[in-house]
């Protein structure tokens, strides 16, 4: 048994009375904990304001990217399940932290520490809705389907869009060149080739642009 001490639930603050349904007790809990989601922020500039994008927000926007480029898939994709895999994908994250993109040493022990916020956070609910919210995180991570395949490329598409808006963004982060972020992106090809094209081409002209750093050498 873990000699952590148990953290303290947003629900705790204030109780729901007696006699509630367990069951919808424990949903309730849930849902109230992951409104901590809102408050994780991003490196990501946002488009409309001058301000970095929190977690809820991103994934509210992989959802509507879903509903909208899922004919871009180079498979047919379940929209629904995809939706859902973008809605959980980043939860974990309520607990483990953001952990930026080209930020290596910071994502030396990401997987350990996301794998142990999955527990901690789908623990809360009912044991089969907590199998079902795990098997979700669990398939996007693993890519081996097509709609987590297609669920990751938003995840990498979403803000290469907000980085071009801001004229560079994160791609400024020092150390990072145009081939770091390509190499980066490149996974949005393993779902669809042309929106892997369409942002190949973003960053091309961002880096022609001066928006990102040329390799040394190049």
């Amino acid at each position: 048994m873990s000699d952590e001490p148990r953290r303290k639930l947003l629900a705790e603050k204030t109780p729901f009375p007696d006699g509630l349904d367990e069951r919808l007790r424990a949903q309730l809990t849930f849902l109230v904990e992951v409104d901590r989601l809102k408050t994780v922020l991003r490196q990501s500039p946002l488009a409309a304001a001058d301000r970095r994008e929190n977690d809820a927000e991103h994934s509210w926007h992989l959802a509507m990217m879903v509903g909208v480029l899922a004919e871009h898939s180079d498979r047919p994709v379940d929209v629904g399940h995809t939706v859902q895999l973008v809605l959980v994908h980043d939860l974990v994250e309520i607990y483990a932290g953001d952990t930026p993109l080209y930020d290596s040493a910071a994502g030396a022990d990401q997987e350990e520490r996301e794998a142990a916020a999955a527990d901690e956070l789908f623990g809360l609910l009912p044991d089969d809705q907590a199998r079902r919210m795990r098997a979700l995180w669990d398939e996007f991570e693993e890519r081996r389907t097509p709609e987590a395949r297609f669920a990751k490329a938003m995840d990498r598409l979403q803000p290469l869009l907000l980085n071009w808006m801001a004229r560079g963004g994160t791609w400024r982060t020092p150390g990072v060149t145009a081939d770091d972020v390509r190499a980066r992106k490149a996974v949005i090809g393993d779902a669809s080739g042309s929106l892997w094209e369409a942002g190949r081409r973003l960053i091309d002209e961002g880096e022609r642009r001066g928006w990102a750093r040329t390799s040394p050498g190049e």
